[in-house]
């Protein structure tokens, strides 16, 4: 197989096979990430992919999921996609879903029509790094698109039937758009109708701007006890009923289905950890972290 860089897995998803078709990021920007700082994007070449296909035919022939990778592997364009999806059919006759990571920016160039037939070939679902619905907040972080654009979007998907995930970066915005950053996330992601809604916690790993800004003084994160008091905030203003799963910031287990009916449970959860967490426990855990 030929993975040639940081190997990211939504560990949520079916973990074999993978198959990479692109590698490195196309943004390779977001002030908080240095996951592929130092691989160039480029198009994994098309000869690479169906040797990779010929061998997962030997191993998993009855495959029917499959994960693409690398960061967006579907920043390419329709005409550009849909023929490797062909391939992974053709290859894996039994294949149901394939799953892979994308950009907001990936749906532009893309139809509704384009997508539909994306999915008529298996992509049923995908995951968004949104990170937060708040423009001060994305232009902080460098997401490299605004509120509207998620929104607008997100649209296309639903209107193509691909379901998606929607992700929160609790912390995102520092002490400063605490609130914004919460409140005007939930209500972007509670305009739509995301799949699943995952949360997770800011941590400032080295050889990140937004840890040399910290460190400069023009960033300012949250505590542990702040962050709680942050995802909180997200959880009460969110509306939309999905899956909701939380890590990197919470002790307590508040993953599971059926959100808007466990809402006051999990807002209970947070306001106990909030007054009698170990928040040093918690700080000593995201210390230890050393990726995304």
């Amino acid at each position: 197989m030929h993975f040639t860089d940081t190997v990211y897995r939504n560990p949520y998803w079916p973990t074999f096979p993978l198959l990479q078709i692109t590698q490195g990021c196309t943004h390779n920007s977001c002030k908080f990430c240095t996951m592929y700082r130092d691989v160039p994007f480029r198009l994994q070449p098309t000869e690479w992919i169906e040797e990779d296909l010929r061998e997962l035919a030997m191993l998993s022939p009855d495959a029917k999921t499959i994960q693409l990778l690398s960061a967006n592997p579907l920043c390419m364009t329709y005409d550009k996609l849909a023929p490797i999806l062909e391939m992974i059919n053709r290859y894996l006759p039994k294949m149901e879903y394939i799953y892979a990571a994308m950009r907001v920016t990936d749906i532009k160039n893309k139809t509704v029509s384009e997508l539909k037939g994306l999915r008529e070939l298996g992509l049923r679902e995908i995951s968004l790094g949104v990170e937060s619905g708040d423009d001060r907040t994305l232009e902080r972080i460098n997401k490299g698109y605004r509120a509207a654009d998620i929104t607008e979007q997100c649209r296309k998907l639903e209107a193509a039937g691909i379901d998606y995930w929607m992700t929160f970066l609790n912390g995102a915005g520092g002490k400063e758009l605490s609130h914004d950053h919460a409140v005007n996330s939930a209500k972007v992601f509670s305009s739509l109708n995301p799949m699943v809604v995952g949360t997770g916690g800011l941590t400032l790993f080295e050889g990140t701007p937004l840890l040399t800004q910290a460190r400069r003084g023009e960033f300012e994160p949250l505590s542990e006890a702040e962050m709680l008091a942050e995802l909180k905030t997200f959880v009460e203003n969110l509306t939309c009923d999905c899956y909701f799963i939380t890590h990197h910031t919470s002790g307590a287990q508040l993953t599971g289905p059926d959100f808007l009916e466990r809402k006051p449970r999990i807002i209970a959860s947070l306001e106990y950890e909030i007054k009698h967490g170990d928040m040093e426990r918690l700080a000593y855990v995201r210390s230890r972290k050393t990726s995304l």
